[in-house]
């Protein structure tokens, strides 16, 4: 390295930016350089002493904006700056941790590297005057004075009335940018959740840490636990700062842990073999926490908690990551439900599962986006809003889902191209004015699964859909159920699908060997249409029919196209309740028709085509009975 010689210097010794000579009262060696310094110019060449204090000096150098190791390091204090605009590049080398300072209790913020930002005393806090809607940058403030455009301020809403202890709709860092007018601001962010009159906003002004950046090591954890275990990074309240190149092994806490950031990404980087991954919030690559506008990319883990936990986050990005070794610990990808919005995840694997933390948070989540994942195990059924998966394949795994679920929530969920064992609709909430829809997906349900959960009430829609092995799946839920051109094969000697749906219908398609049974627990309607085809027999011997339940139900029969595969096997049997029967323009062939008088309060059956069909059971014509105008072959 470079130095010069200043006379006059009294700067205290460093070992590194400055040199006093032993024993000198003036006079100091300053290190010459461009804005770079390098650990060695401090005297560390390899991990055998401790380079904190070196690291220390070198952060609190305003001139300095880069710092560069190229040898291994030792760490074993737990740092915290609040420095901006500046790089610390490892250049791929380990960093150890081993004898590193105790942390304290339950703190993912006491990493070797934790930069954080300056919480003012400036506050606004104020109830709203009127209702802010969803999607708006604008807020009303008592007082737009208060604020100046480029500042930044932390703002969060008061927890939902009635909801869990952190319940909130609204935390984020957001920057200051117009003055509207005396009682309006607008600010960097549109918010995702309405907001109702009355309800309390805390503004603080912050001052940012900004484009501090951390990259490119190998970092080993120490110790067990909370207290013992090392992690290498953590941000909060921070704008613009980045990590990258970051391969960790072994660490407590996340690898990168944030919380009130914003504009920031996370590359490249990996974790294998935490100490746990049973303990709340450890064993994670990252964590963001109330962020925004962030991107994670390229990262890798290993038999870890998640590989990306994004809580009360917005506007964020998954991309390319991958998680295995997840049988025995976490979903690597995963939101906590604190009203997360405006999320997408693209090209990733491992299990995953959406705003699933607990009813403390809210288990809410609106306009996630899924698409090209791979995993074994997929769960969506909290209060999930507008999700969107696209090519989703679900394969089961039997060391961890033998089932090989994907499970949705009915608010507004389009779910296309998607294949599965098992697949489920549920339903926790009803916020969505988007339909339900389950199209061009495929699969193959277990023997008595719940296709349609009994909370559901919203309708939900399935197109171009293919079933394969089904026996005696279960459409509990009482709202609308609509098969359009799906194509369903039932097992060997499969039981037919119970339907508790208040009205179903089947539009086009073909099922094979399968068959419906309407429960009856309620008052039904059935409706089949479009070139439907059953053909096959089952367990019941009945293609469509009605079990004995105290609903009543009614049957809306058009271009049906009905074949049996025996004469014992019924195309429709109905013989317990109140029914109303209209059949028109449709095909039987084979087995039988059984229409038992007692059990029809109305009966039309006409221009059909019963083609070697036999009649068990039909209503003699009359008032409201009419079944002549067929075609019998």
């Amino acid at each position: 390295m470079a130095v010069r010689w200043d006379k006059k210097s009294t700067a205290a010794h460093n070992g590194g930016t400055v040199i006093a000579p032993q024993n000198a009262k003036t006079g100091r060696w300053h290190q010459l350089h461009t804005g770079t310094l390098d650990f060695r110019t401090f005297g560390h060449f390899d991990a055998k002493t401790p380079a904190d204090a070196a690291l220390d000096a070198m952060i609190a150098d305003k001139s300095v904006h880069r710092i560069e190791a190229h040898t291994d390091l030792l760490f074993t204090e737990r740092h915290l700056w609040n420095r901006s605009h500046i790089e610390l590049d490892f250049g791929g080398h380990r960093i150890r941790t081993e004898g590193i300072e105790k942390n304290t209790h339950d703190n993912p913020f006491g990493a070797v590297l934790s930069f954080r930002g300056t919480v003012t005393d400036t506050t606004v806090k104020h109830a709203l005057s009127g209702k802010v809607i969803e999607l708006t940058d604008t807020f009303p403030v008592p007082d737009a004075k208060a604020f100046a455009v480029g500042q930044w301020w932390s703002v969060q809403v008061d927890p939902v009335a009635g909801g869990g202890g952190d319940e909130r709709e609204l935390q984020k860092l957001v920057e200051i940018t117009e003055i509207v007018d005396p009682g309006h601001i607008r600010i960097g962010y549109l918010n995702g959740w309405e907001l109702a009159a009355g309800r309390t906003l805390t503004w603080t002004r912050i001052e940012p840490v900004r484009n501090t950046h951390i990259r490119n090591m190998v970092f080993e954890g120490a110790g067990p636990d909370e207290y013992t275990g090392s992690h290498p990074v953590s941000f909060e309240y921070a704008v613009g700062c980045d990590v990258s190149g970051i391969h960790a092994t072994g660490t407590f806490w996340p690898v990168i842990m944030r919380r009130w950031c914003t504009r920031f990404r996370t590359e490249d980087c990996s974790l294998k073999n935490p100490p746990t991954v049973e303990y709340g919030g450890a064993g994670y690559l990252t964590q963001q926490i109330y962020c925004l506008y962030g991107r994670v990319a390229d990262c890798t883990t290993s038999n870890v908690r998640h590989l990306n936990d994004l809580t009360a986050s917005a506007y964020c990005t998954v991309v390319n990551c991958h998680g295995d070794g997840d049988d025995a610990g976490g979903n690597p990808f995963t939101t906590h439900g604190q009203y997360e919005h405006d999320l997408l995840f693209d090209g990733n694997s491992g299990l995953m599962d959406i705003a699933n933390s607990g009813a403390q948070w809210g288990i809410s989540a609106k306009r996630i986006t899924v698409r090209r994942h791979v995993c074994s195990w997929f769960t969506a059924n909290t209060k999930i809003t507008d999700l969107t998966l696209e090519d989703i394949t679900v394969i089961a795994r039997p060391t961890f889902d033998q089932a090989g679920t994907l499970t949705v929530n009915a608010d507004g969920a389009q779910v296309r191209g998607c294949t599965a064992k098992t697949f489920a609709v549920a339903q926790r909430s009803a916020r969505s004015t988007r339909p339900t829809t389950i199209s061009d997906c495929s699969f193959e349900p277990p023997a008595g699964a719940v296709l349609v959960q009994t909370p559901v009430t919203a309708p939900v829609h399935f197109v171009r859909c293919t079933f394969k092995g089904v026996d005696g799946a279960i459409l509990r839920g009482a709202g609308p159920v609509h098969f359009t051109d799906c194509t369903v094969t039932g097992a060997e000697n499969a039981a037919p699908l119970s339907v508790g749906s208040a009205d179903l219908r089947i539009d086009g398609g073909s099922y094979d060997n399968t068959g419906i049974e309407l429960s009856a627990v309620r008052d039904q309607r059935i409706t089949v249409t479009g070139g439907a085809r059953l053909t096959g027999s089952n367990k019941a011997k009945v293609l469509l029919g009605r079990a004995a339940g105290e609903g009543r139900t009614t049957w809306d029969i058009n271009g049906l196209s009905s074949s049996a595969s025996g004469p014992d096997t019924a195309h429709v049997r109905i013989a317990d309740g109140t029914n109303h029967y209209a059949a028109t323009g449709s095909r039987f062939t084979g087995g039988t028709l059984h229409l038992a008088p007692d059990a029809l309060a109305s009966v039309l059956h006409t221009t059909c085509v019963e083609d070697g069909t036999k009649r068990s059971a039909m209503p003699a014509d009359g008032d409201k009975a009419r079944t002549d105008g067929n075609l019998i072959l």
